[in-house]
Formats: structure tokens, C-alpha cells, sequence
């Protein structure tokens, strides 16, 4: 049996929810107690997991593109008018970019990157953290990747982009240590999503290759390290990094 944190009258907002890791994630939140708004820039796909999960508790899907900043504010608005507030926000969303060398890497294809994995969770802290502070409390966990760590060849895009996304936790999580909100990531190995379209083969038997236990993480074992960050549990713990590669991560 899944241990259950009391997430009972929180309400969150989970990026990327729709599908994968972020649909785990509002699963998880949802039979913790938790209210989920799905944001993500597939409408229909999130509104057909909204219904899907529609038994497990209250959730609502909310069409937003991350790489604006007018978006978020919209639907961060939208959010706290369905909800009244917005207590956990999880920075799931994110892409893989193509695969190539740094020197070779396409111009575009990097800004893309940057934009969606790091300019989101960027524009949704900034967005949602004065209503946290405001409400005397908030939990955010972002989602990195080993890669951040480690830097995977032939993915510098994507692993710079979540290394940035590591720095950006360990900031505004000092920013926010003298408020009852924490603020963590999460640094998976990689799991079988729709992510692994973006990739080729080669890489994706890489990535198998690095990992010590074997095999690809499942995105029930994240969502279970994201909902405890989630929780009021983790009270003193902020800035920090929680490892999820199976055994991959050096430090």
C-alpha cells in the first residue's frame, strides 16, 4: 500500500498534467486529499484527463502556455478563482529538445528548450509566490532530471536547461526559508513518457545504460517523491535535491 500524505484542503496546480510524470502527480494529489488544477498547452488532452480523474476528487484542466508570462498570470488567476487559492505548484512540464552536438545544436531548437523548461517554472514562481506569501504558506517541487547533474552528451539543451532548473530551486528556496514554503526539486532518471518521442533510440539506450538498477523509472515512484514534498511534512527541508535515478547520481 502507497503511504498517503494528508494533502486534504490544499489545492494545486501540477504543469504538464495531462499526461505522464504530471498526470501520476494529480492522481497522487487527488487521492491524497488535494483539489488539481491540470495546466497544460493541450487542451483537449487535459480536459480528457480532467474527466478521467473526475472520481477521484475535484480537478479542473486550465489551457496555458508556459512561455508567456501573461498565460500563466491567466491562469494562475483562473486557478485561484475555481479554487480560492493556490497552496502546491508542481514545474513538471518540460521537453527533451532534438539530439545532436553542442557545436551542431540548433539555434531554435535550443531557445525552444529554454523556454519551455526554463523560462516556465520561472514564470509560474513568479506568478504564484506572492499569493503563497500572502496565504502564509505554499509548497512548490520542480521537476529537473539527472541530467542537470551530470550533463548527458548529445543533450546539452536539456541538460543545461535543467540544471538551471536545480539553480533556480536552490535560490528561491533561501528566498522563501523565512516562510512556511518550501520549495525543492526532483531529479528523475528517465521514464518511459511521451518524452522518449523526442528522442533517438541511441539515446534513450544511454540513458538505460547509466542507471544502476536497471531499468527506467516509473512515474508512480516520482509522483510519490513529488507528493511528499508537497506535504506539510516537509516542513524544514527547502532548496534541496531529491534524487530519483536509481542509483545514477554521484552527489
Amino acid at each position: 500500500m502507497s503511504t498517503k500524505f494528508d494533502l486534504s484542503g490544499k489545492f494545486a496546480a501540477v504543469t504538464g498534467g495531462a499526461q505522464g510524470i504530471g498526470r501520476a502527480v494529480a492522481e497522487r494529489f487527488l487521492a491524497s486529499g488535494a483539489s488539481v488544477a491540470i495546466w497544460d498547452r493541450d487542451t483537449a488532452l487535459a480536459e480528457k484527463t480532467a474527466k478521467e480523474l473526475s472520481a477521484k476528487g475535484k480537478v479542473i484542466a486550465v489551457q496555458v502556455d508556459l512561455t508567456k508570462l501573461a498565460e500563466v498570470e491567466r491562469a494562475r488567476d483562473e486557478t485561484v478563482k475555481a479554487f480560492g487559492r493556490i497552496d502546491i505548484l508542481v514545474n513538471n512540464a518540460g521537453i527533451a529538445g532534438p539530439n545532436a552536438k553542442t557545436w551542431e545544436y540548433d539555434p531554435a531548437a535550443w531557445a525552444q528548450v529554454m523556454s519551455i523548461n526554463v523560462d516556465g517554472p520561472f514564470y509560474c514562481c513568479r506568478a504564484v509566490v506572492p499569493g503563497m506569501i500572502k496565504n502564509g504558506y505554499g509548497r512548490i517541487v520542480n521537476v529537473a532530471s539527472i541530467a542537470g547533474k551530470e550533463g548527458n552528451p548529445n543533450a546539452s539543451a536539456y541538460s543545461a536547461s535543467k540544471a538551471a532548473v536545480i539553480a533556480l530551486t536552490k535560490s528561491l528556496g533561501k528566498e522563501l526559508a523565512g516562510y512556511d514554503i518550501g520549495v525543492n526539486c526532483v531529479t528523475p532518471a528517465a521514464a518511459k513518457t511521451a518524452i522518449f518521442d523526442q528522442m533517438a533510440q541511441e539515446h534513450i539506450d544511454f540513458m538505460l545504460s547509466k542507471i544502476p538498477r536497471n531499468r527506467f523509472v516509473q512515474v508512480d515512484e516520482v509522483a510519490a517523491v513529488i507528493t511528499f514534498c508537497a506535504s506539510a511534512d516537509c516542513s524544514f527541508t527547502t532548496g534541496a535535491v531529491f534524487d530519483v535515478s536509481g542509483g545514477r547520481a554521484t552527489y
